[in-house]
């Protein structure tokens, strides 16, 4: 069954079922073991890391993740919920037709049956724990991150954009949009550097020999998105919109961000914590 997305989608290239503990429980043939649970390791690691952000794209009540996309020059990594406690990892070519690829990476964990069934989803009661977390992480005491006026021209420039944040190669925050406390920066930095790497682990099953190719990971929640692009020099902007935002008008703006970004390493504006 799992052989079927690369067999009947031209350009895939791979898929793995795998357990939320990240051991493998299926795969296309073309993979050695050790591929298999590499990508598996991978993968879990990721999904967990995405889920963890979705108080980063808003405090709706229900938050639940729907997929990650690691996008390469070479290719993509596709990663969605195969049922509770499982997931469906595929990798194809950079001209798939991801529509088709979708398709058949859904009809796959439908076949699958009762042993893969629907994925867990946010309770209301851990949404509002969640929601009050992230408003404490907000409002602790200890201020802002330096605000860049360029990623809060941005931001504001996008219906639906909510925050913007640029970390440094050393995964560490530099500056963000307004309205971003620096303990919730902290969190945020933390859990995208370690989704950056697994992003970048991840480009050997996606067909590339070397990961400095990987482009941008996007996170897609049932309330918004979150993305992570590269920013040059190591350095990469995590940033966040609504569900309904236009995220490739705000990709665009926040590529055209990316040389005053750079130009300097010195934090301007003020901070974008409440006073």
């Amino acid at each position: 069954m799992v052989q079927d997305i690369v067999d009947n989608v031209p350009r895939a290239r791979h898929a793995v079922v795998l357990s939320a503990d990240g051991i493998p429980r299926g795969s296309t043939d073309d993979l050695t073991g050790q591929d298999v649970r590499t990508i598996s390791a991978a993968m879990a690691g990721m999904q967990s890391l995405s889920r963890a952000t979705a108080h980063f794209a808003g405090l709706a009540r229900d938050r639940q993740w729907i997929q990650t996309v690691i996008e390469f020059q070479h290719g993509w990594v596709f990663l969605i919920g195969a049922g509770q406690g499982a997931y469906l990892a595929a990798a194809a070519e950079p001209d798939v037709d991801m529509e088709q690829l979708s398709f058949r990476m859904n009809r796959l964990v439908s076949r699958l049956g009762n042993n893969l069934t629907a994925p867990p989803r946010v309770t209301a009661g851990d949404a509002d724990r969640t929601g009050d977390a992230s408003s404490a992480l907000r409002d602790a005491e200890g201020g802002g991150v330096f605000l860049l006026a360029e990623l809060d021209k941005a931001v504001a420039s996008v219906p639906g954009a909510l925050h913007a944040l640029l970390l440094g190669a050393d995964g560490l925050p530099r500056g963000a949009s307004s309205g971003i406390g620096r303990n919730l920066a902290d969190t945020i930095s933390a859990a995208m550097t370690g989704i950056h790497a697994y992003s970048r682990a991840t480009a050997p099953f996606a067909g590339g020999q070397q990961d400095d190719e990987w482009l941008q990971t996007v996170i897609e929640f049932e309330h918004g998105w979150v993305f992570l692009i590269a920013a040059g020099e190591g350095a990469f902007l995590a940033a966040a919109a609504e569900h309904t935002c236009d995220i490739e008008e705000f990709t665009v703006r926040l590529g055209d961000t990316m040389p005053a970004l750079t130009a300097g390493s010195a934090p301007r504006g003020g901070r974008t914590g409440d006073e």
